[in-house]
């Protein structure tokens, strides 16, 4: 396993339709390392974002889809996605008030 650091764990928010609709009751979505655990990425989001406290992490792995081009087949890159719930006290994270 990497040593990762906390600023490696988490590599951009997930901007959907759904992750937008849950924010409302304090979960967001990001996409994080392949190799993350719960307990680097639950770290990272309270040193990255001041004020924010972690209740609770869930995550997933999603595979890498088959794409092809020709006959030639090859498959996309496996990615990891995490939803990161917040506490009722916790404030809430800047980067997606805008949107």
């Amino acid at each position: 396993m990497a040593d990762l650091k906390y600023y490696d764990v988490i590599l951009k928010p997930v901007v959907t339709e759904k992750s937008m609709n849950i924010m409302a009751e304090k979960k967001y979505t990001f996409l994080v390392h392949p190799e993350a655990t719960k307990s680097q990425i639950r770290e990272a989001v309270e040193r990255m974002f001041e004020g924010t406290k972690v209740k609770q992490v869930n995550t997933m792995n999603i595979g890498g889809k088959k794409k092809r081009r020709g006959m030639v087949v090859g498959k996309t890159a496996k990615t990891k996605k995490a939803i990161v719930t917040l506490t009722e006290e916790s404030k809430d994270i800047e980067i997606f008030q805008g949107l």
